[in-house]
Protein backbone atom coordinates (compact mmCIF):
# COMPACT_ATOMS: atom_id res chain seq x y z
CA UNK A 1 0.00 0.00 0.00
CA UNK A 2 1.32 3.10 -0.96
CA UNK A 3 1.61 6.71 1.08
CA UNK A 4 -1.09 8.87 0.46
CA UNK A 5 0.50 11.44 -1.90
CA UNK A 6 0.72 8.42 -4.32
CA UNK A 7 -1.51 9.49 -7.83
CA UNK A 8 -3.47 7.53 -9.82
CA UNK A 9 -3.72 4.07 -8.37
CA UNK A 10 -2.94 0.47 -9.69
CA UNK A 11 -6.20 -0.50 -9.88
CA UNK A 12 -9.16 2.91 -9.88
CA UNK A 13 -10.87 1.44 -12.98
CA UNK A 14 -14.29 2.30 -11.65
CA UNK A 15 -16.26 4.86 -12.38
CA UNK A 16 -19.85 6.03 -9.60
CA UNK A 17 -22.72 7.00 -11.65
CA UNK A 18 -25.39 9.25 -11.04
CA UNK A 19 -28.62 7.79 -11.06
CA UNK A 20 -30.67 10.14 -11.84
CA UNK A 21 -28.22 11.10 -15.20
CA UNK A 22 -27.23 7.69 -16.39
CA UNK A 23 -25.99 8.83 -19.60
CA UNK A 24 -23.00 10.80 -18.31
CA UNK A 25 -20.03 9.54 -16.86
CA UNK A 26 -18.64 10.84 -13.88
CA UNK A 27 -16.01 10.56 -11.65
CA UNK A 28 -16.77 10.88 -8.01
CA UNK A 29 -20.31 11.81 -8.70
CA UNK A 30 -22.38 10.47 -5.68
CA UNK A 31 -25.50 7.80 -6.63
CA UNK A 32 -28.75 9.96 -5.82
CA UNK A 33 -31.68 8.22 -5.09
CA UNK A 34 -35.34 9.17 -6.59
CA UNK A 35 -36.69 11.88 -4.83
CA UNK A 36 -33.90 14.17 -5.21
CA UNK A 37 -32.66 12.75 -1.03
CA UNK A 38 -28.45 13.40 -1.19
CA UNK A 39 -26.00 11.30 0.63
CA UNK A 40 -23.58 12.56 3.01
CA UNK A 41 -19.49 11.98 1.56
CA UNK A 42 -16.71 12.19 3.57
CA UNK A 43 -13.39 11.56 1.74
CA UNK A 44 -9.20 10.88 2.84
CA UNK A 45 -6.33 9.71 1.50
CA UNK A 46 -5.00 6.43 2.33
CA UNK A 47 -3.20 3.06 1.03
CA UNK A 48 -2.26 5.45 -1.82
CA UNK A 49 -6.00 5.88 -3.06
CA UNK A 50 -8.92 7.98 -1.62
CA UNK A 51 -11.31 6.82 0.49
CA UNK A 52 -14.79 7.96 0.31
CA UNK A 53 -17.66 7.17 2.71
CA UNK A 54 -21.22 8.02 1.46
CA UNK A 55 -24.08 7.66 4.09
CA UNK A 56 -27.49 8.83 3.62
CA UNK A 57 -28.22 12.37 5.12
CA UNK A 58 -30.82 11.55 6.75
CA UNK A 59 -29.16 9.34 9.36
CA UNK A 60 -28.67 10.88 12.83
CA UNK A 61 -25.11 11.63 13.42
CA UNK A 62 -23.82 10.61 9.71
CA UNK A 63 -21.09 13.15 9.66
CA UNK A 64 -20.10 11.59 12.74
CA UNK A 65 -20.35 7.96 11.19
CA UNK A 66 -18.49 8.88 8.13
CA UNK A 67 -15.31 10.70 9.87
CA UNK A 68 -14.93 7.56 12.37
CA UNK A 69 -15.52 4.88 9.44
CA UNK A 70 -12.37 7.10 8.08
CA UNK A 71 -10.51 7.02 11.17
CA UNK A 72 -10.58 3.16 10.86
CA UNK A 73 -8.81 3.33 7.56
CA UNK A 74 -6.31 5.43 8.71
CA UNK A 75 -5.57 3.09 11.94
CA UNK A 76 -5.85 0.08 9.33
CA UNK A 77 -3.10 1.55 7.33
CA UNK A 78 -0.34 2.21 10.16
CA UNK A 79 -0.80 -1.20 10.81
CA UNK A 80 -0.62 -3.07 7.74
CA UNK A 81 1.61 -0.69 5.41
CA UNK A 82 5.11 -1.86 4.11
CA UNK A 83 6.21 1.43 3.94
CA UNK A 84 6.60 1.88 7.13
CA UNK A 85 9.08 0.36 9.20
CA UNK A 86 7.13 0.77 12.64
CA UNK A 87 4.24 -1.31 11.14
CA UNK A 88 2.76 -4.26 12.31
CA UNK A 89 3.58 -6.27 8.99
CA UNK A 90 6.71 -4.99 8.57
CA UNK A 91 7.39 -5.65 12.14
CA UNK A 92 5.90 -9.27 11.31
CA UNK A 93 8.34 -9.11 7.96
CA UNK A 94 11.26 -8.58 10.26
CA UNK A 95 10.71 -11.33 12.84
CA UNK A 96 8.19 -13.73 11.16
CA UNK A 97 11.16 -16.19 10.67
CA UNK A 98 12.05 -18.00 12.57
CA UNK A 99 8.83 -16.42 14.74
CA UNK A 100 6.66 -16.91 15.77
CA UNK A 101 5.42 -13.72 15.90
CA UNK A 102 1.74 -13.31 17.93
CA UNK A 103 -0.43 -10.88 16.00
CA UNK A 104 -3.74 -8.65 16.34
CA UNK A 105 -6.54 -10.97 16.10
CA UNK A 106 -8.01 -9.02 12.94
CA UNK A 107 -4.58 -9.12 10.84
CA UNK A 108 -4.14 -12.94 11.76
CA UNK A 109 -8.06 -13.81 10.67
CA UNK A 110 -6.92 -11.71 7.28
CA UNK A 111 -3.97 -13.98 6.89
CA UNK A 112 -6.15 -16.76 7.39
CA UNK A 113 -8.40 -15.45 4.62
CA UNK A 114 -4.97 -14.55 2.53
CA UNK A 115 -3.83 -18.62 2.80
CA UNK A 116 -7.18 -20.42 2.37
CA UNK A 117 -7.72 -17.72 -1.18
CA UNK A 118 -4.12 -18.77 -1.94
CA UNK A 119 -5.03 -22.47 -1.41
CA UNK A 120 -8.18 -22.58 -3.55
CA UNK A 121 -6.53 -20.58 -6.31
CA UNK A 122 -3.60 -22.63 -6.93
CA UNK A 123 -1.06 -20.18 -5.82
CA UNK A 124 -2.79 -17.59 -8.32
CA UNK A 125 -3.01 -15.50 -5.33
CA UNK A 126 -0.23 -15.14 -3.18
CA UNK A 127 0.17 -12.56 -0.14
CA UNK A 128 4.09 -14.04 0.57
CA UNK A 129 4.73 -11.70 -3.20
CA UNK A 130 6.24 -8.84 -1.41
CA UNK A 131 9.86 -10.22 -2.47
CA UNK A 132 8.91 -10.37 -5.82
CA UNK A 133 7.50 -7.05 -5.91
CA UNK A 134 10.73 -5.45 -4.22
CA UNK A 135 13.08 -7.32 -7.13
CA UNK A 136 10.78 -5.67 -9.88
CA UNK A 137 10.69 -2.55 -7.73
CA UNK A 138 7.32 -1.86 -7.74
CA UNK A 139 6.99 -1.23 -3.82
CA UNK A 140 9.83 1.82 -3.37
CA UNK A 141 11.22 1.89 -6.78
CA UNK A 142 13.08 1.92 -8.78
CA UNK A 143 11.03 0.36 -11.25
CA UNK A 144 13.31 -2.74 -12.93
CA UNK A 145 13.96 -6.11 -14.85
CA UNK A 146 15.68 -8.27 -12.58
CA UNK A 147 18.84 -9.85 -13.20
CA UNK A 148 18.04 -13.66 -13.45
CA UNK A 149 19.73 -14.36 -10.24
CA UNK A 150 17.72 -11.72 -8.39
CA UNK A 151 14.59 -12.97 -9.73
CA UNK A 152 15.85 -16.42 -8.61
CA UNK A 153 16.59 -15.47 -5.32
CA UNK A 154 12.98 -13.32 -4.71
CA UNK A 155 11.49 -16.70 -6.23
CA UNK A 156 12.67 -18.69 -3.43
CA UNK A 157 11.77 -16.58 -0.88
CA UNK A 158 7.81 -16.98 -1.99
CA UNK A 159 5.26 -18.91 -1.22
CA UNK A 160 2.46 -19.03 0.95
CA UNK A 161 2.61 -22.56 1.94
CA UNK A 162 5.58 -21.08 4.03
CA UNK A 163 3.10 -19.22 6.45
CA UNK A 164 2.69 -21.09 9.27
CA UNK A 165 -0.14 -19.99 11.27
CA UNK A 166 -1.12 -20.82 14.67
CA UNK A 167 -4.66 -20.30 15.66
CA UNK A 168 -4.20 -21.36 19.52
CA UNK A 169 -1.72 -18.64 19.97
CA UNK A 170 -2.85 -16.26 17.24
CA UNK A 171 0.99 -16.62 16.19
CA UNK A 172 2.39 -16.29 12.64
CA UNK A 173 5.75 -17.72 11.73
CA UNK A 174 7.78 -18.28 8.35
CA UNK A 175 8.82 -21.41 7.21
CA UNK A 176 11.97 -19.66 5.26
CA UNK A 177 14.20 -16.81 5.74
CA UNK A 178 13.00 -13.27 3.53
CA UNK A 179 10.03 -14.21 3.11
CA UNK A 180 7.57 -10.91 2.84
CA UNK A 181 4.10 -10.35 3.24
CA UNK A 182 2.50 -7.53 1.25
CA UNK A 183 -1.31 -6.82 1.48
CA UNK A 184 -1.17 -4.78 -1.32
CA UNK A 185 -3.80 -6.62 -3.50
CA UNK A 186 -6.23 -7.04 -0.11
CA UNK A 187 -5.48 -4.65 2.12
CA UNK A 188 -7.88 -2.24 0.87
CA UNK A 189 -10.62 -4.53 0.62
CA UNK A 190 -10.33 -5.42 3.86
CA UNK A 191 -10.33 -2.03 5.46
CA UNK A 192 -13.58 -1.53 3.58
CA UNK A 193 -14.90 -4.96 5.33
CA UNK A 194 -13.77 -3.23 8.88
CA UNK A 195 -15.99 0.05 8.70
CA UNK A 196 -19.06 -2.03 6.95
CA UNK A 197 -18.84 -4.11 10.60
CA UNK A 198 -19.18 -0.34 11.69
CA UNK A 199 -22.06 0.62 9.83
CA UNK A 200 -24.26 -2.23 10.38
CA UNK A 201 -23.43 -1.83 14.38
CA UNK A 202 -24.77 1.62 14.20
CA UNK A 203 -27.25 2.21 16.35
CA UNK A 204 -29.83 3.68 13.57
CA UNK A 205 -30.17 1.42 11.01
CA UNK A 206 -28.20 2.94 8.00
CA UNK A 207 -27.28 2.27 4.40
CA UNK A 208 -24.07 3.16 2.57
CA UNK A 209 -21.65 2.91 -0.08
CA UNK A 210 -17.78 2.38 1.32
CA UNK A 211 -14.54 2.71 -1.67
CA UNK A 212 -11.52 2.80 -2.12
CA UNK A 213 -10.20 4.41 -5.16
CA UNK A 214 -13.47 3.58 -6.97
CA UNK A 215 -11.53 0.01 -7.71
CA UNK A 216 -12.44 -1.36 -4.16
CA UNK A 217 -16.16 -1.19 -2.67
CA UNK A 218 -18.82 -2.19 -0.73
CA UNK A 219 -22.56 -1.42 -1.07
CA UNK A 220 -24.65 -1.96 2.40
CA UNK A 221 -28.12 -1.86 1.79
CA UNK A 222 -30.68 0.03 -0.66
CA UNK A 223 -30.03 3.77 -1.82
CA UNK A 224 -32.14 6.59 -0.41
CA UNK A 225 -35.59 6.49 -1.10
CA UNK A 226 -35.28 2.97 -3.38
CA UNK A 227 -36.17 0.40 -0.26
CA UNK A 228 -35.35 -2.77 -1.82
CA UNK A 229 -32.95 -1.60 -4.79
CA UNK A 230 -29.45 -1.52 -5.51
CA UNK A 231 -26.68 0.94 -6.09
CA UNK A 232 -25.56 1.74 -9.83
CA UNK A 233 -21.89 0.97 -10.41
CA UNK A 234 -20.74 1.86 -13.82
CA UNK A 235 -17.56 -0.49 -15.13
CA UNK A 236 -15.15 1.64 -16.43
CA UNK A 237 -14.11 1.65 -20.32
CA UNK A 238 -10.38 1.19 -20.52
CA UNK A 239 -10.20 1.88 -23.89
CA UNK A 240 -12.23 4.32 -23.79
CA UNK A 241 -12.69 6.12 -20.13
CA UNK A 242 -15.73 8.80 -21.32
CA UNK A 243 -18.22 5.56 -22.56
CA UNK A 244 -18.64 3.51 -19.52
CA UNK A 245 -19.16 -0.72 -20.98
CA UNK A 246 -22.43 -1.68 -18.71
CA UNK A 247 -23.32 -0.92 -15.27
CA UNK A 248 -23.64 -3.20 -11.90
CA UNK A 249 -26.29 -3.37 -9.56
CA UNK A 250 -25.23 -4.01 -5.93
CA UNK A 251 -26.65 -4.60 -2.65
CA UNK A 252 -25.00 -5.84 0.21
CA UNK A 253 -22.25 -7.48 -2.11
CA UNK A 254 -18.60 -6.29 -2.69
CA UNK A 255 -16.73 -5.28 -6.15
CA UNK A 256 -13.10 -5.60 -6.59
CA UNK A 257 -11.34 -4.50 -10.27
CA UNK A 258 -7.48 -5.28 -11.41
CA UNK A 259 -5.85 -4.26 -14.52
CA UNK A 260 -2.88 -3.15 -15.14
CA UNK A 261 -2.92 -0.58 -17.25
CA UNK A 262 -2.30 2.35 -14.66
CA UNK A 263 0.89 0.74 -13.07
CA UNK A 264 3.53 -0.29 -15.72
CA UNK A 265 6.93 0.23 -17.39
CA UNK A 266 9.01 -0.05 -20.48
CA UNK A 267 12.06 -1.12 -20.63
CA UNK A 268 14.02 -2.61 -24.01
CA UNK A 269 11.07 -1.99 -25.73
CA UNK A 270 8.63 -4.01 -23.75
CA UNK A 271 6.20 -3.36 -21.56
CA UNK A 272 5.84 -4.46 -18.21
CA UNK A 273 2.82 -4.08 -15.82
CA UNK A 274 2.79 -4.67 -12.19
CA UNK A 275 0.57 -7.63 -11.49
CA UNK A 276 3.10 -10.38 -11.06
CA UNK A 277 2.32 -13.75 -11.08
CA UNK A 278 3.63 -15.45 -7.81
CA UNK A 279 4.23 -19.19 -9.60
CA UNK A 280 6.66 -17.67 -12.40
CA UNK A 281 7.98 -14.19 -11.02
CA UNK A 282 7.36 -12.34 -13.72
CA UNK A 283 4.34 -9.64 -14.83
CA UNK A 284 1.93 -11.60 -16.43
CA UNK A 285 0.03 -10.58 -19.74
CA UNK A 286 -4.16 -10.40 -19.08
CA UNK A 287 -7.18 -8.93 -19.43
CA UNK A 288 -7.38 -5.10 -19.63
CA UNK A 289 -9.11 -5.70 -16.30
CA UNK A 290 -11.09 -7.91 -14.18
CA UNK A 291 -14.29 -6.81 -11.98
CA UNK A 292 -15.05 -9.23 -9.53
CA UNK A 293 -18.50 -9.67 -6.92
CA UNK A 294 -18.08 -11.17 -3.83
CA UNK A 295 -19.56 -11.59 -0.12
CA UNK A 296 -16.79 -9.07 1.28
CA UNK A 297 -14.66 -6.68 0.17
CA UNK A 298 -11.02 -8.67 0.94
CA UNK A 299 -12.29 -11.35 -1.03
CA UNK A 300 -13.22 -8.94 -4.37
CA UNK A 301 -9.84 -7.56 -4.38
CA UNK A 302 -7.99 -10.78 -3.85
CA UNK A 303 -9.97 -12.90 -6.35
CA UNK A 304 -9.56 -9.92 -8.96
CA UNK A 305 -5.91 -10.12 -8.87
CA UNK A 306 -6.22 -14.16 -8.86
CA UNK A 307 -8.62 -14.13 -11.61
CA UNK A 308 -6.17 -11.75 -13.82
CA UNK A 309 -3.84 -14.24 -13.93
CA UNK A 310 -5.99 -17.66 -14.23
CA UNK A 311 -7.99 -15.77 -17.33
CA UNK A 312 -11.40 -16.50 -17.89
CA UNK A 313 -11.71 -20.10 -18.66
CA UNK A 314 -10.16 -21.33 -15.38
CA UNK A 315 -11.87 -18.59 -13.15
CA UNK A 316 -15.24 -19.53 -14.84
CA UNK A 317 -14.28 -22.87 -13.22
CA UNK A 318 -13.79 -21.33 -9.74
CA UNK A 319 -16.98 -19.53 -9.90
CA UNK A 320 -18.93 -22.84 -10.34
CA UNK A 321 -17.65 -24.44 -8.09
CA UNK A 322 -18.41 -20.74 -5.43
CA UNK A 323 -21.91 -19.12 -6.29
CA UNK A 324 -21.79 -16.61 -4.28
CA UNK A 325 -18.63 -14.72 -7.03
CA UNK A 326 -19.39 -13.70 -10.22
CA UNK A 327 -16.62 -11.62 -12.47
CA UNK A 328 -16.56 -9.71 -15.55
CA UNK A 329 -13.76 -9.65 -17.93
CA UNK A 330 -13.12 -6.77 -20.36
CA UNK A 331 -10.57 -7.67 -22.73
CA UNK A 332 -9.50 -6.10 -26.29
CA UNK A 333 -11.87 -6.72 -29.51
CA UNK A 334 -11.39 -5.64 -32.88
CA UNK A 335 -11.39 -2.01 -31.98
CA UNK A 336 -11.50 0.33 -28.66
CA UNK A 337 -15.22 1.06 -29.27
CA UNK A 338 -16.44 -2.60 -28.87
CA UNK A 339 -14.11 -4.52 -26.47
CA UNK A 340 -15.12 -7.68 -25.38
CA UNK A 341 -16.65 -8.43 -22.06
CA UNK A 342 -17.24 -11.70 -20.70
CA UNK A 343 -19.79 -12.50 -17.38
CA UNK A 344 -19.67 -15.13 -15.38
CA UNK A 345 -22.04 -16.09 -12.18
CA UNK A 346 -24.14 -13.06 -12.85
CA UNK A 347 -27.62 -12.04 -14.24
CA UNK A 348 -29.19 -9.00 -15.41
CA UNK A 349 -29.86 -8.05 -11.75
CA UNK A 350 -26.26 -7.76 -10.87
CA UNK A 351 -24.92 -6.88 -14.58
CA UNK A 352 -26.12 -4.83 -17.71
CA UNK A 353 -24.22 -4.48 -20.76
CA UNK A 354 -24.94 -4.32 -24.61
CA UNK A 355 -23.04 -7.29 -26.49
CA UNK A 356 -22.08 -8.89 -23.13
CA UNK A 357 -22.17 -12.80 -22.91
CA UNK A 358 -23.11 -13.93 -19.75
CA UNK A 359 -22.22 -17.32 -18.84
Amino acid sequence: MKPPRTGVNRRDLLRLRRMADRGTPGIASAPIAPGGQDLVRAHRPAMGSSFEVRIPASTPGAIDLACRSLDIIDALEAQLTVYRDDSEVSRLNASGFPGPVAVEAGLFGLLQTAVDLSRATGGAYDVTSGALSDAWGFVKGPKRVPTPEALAAARERTGWHHLKLDPENRAVAFGREGIRINLGSIGKGYAIDRVVELIRSYWWPTAGLVHGGRSSLYAIGSPPNDFGGRWEIALYNPFRPEAPLGAFYLRNRALGTSGAAFQQFTEGGRVYGHILDPRTGEPAPGPASVTVLAPSAAMADALSTAFYLLGPARSAEYIARHPEIGAVFVERGQDDAAPRISAFGLGDRDFLAENVWLR
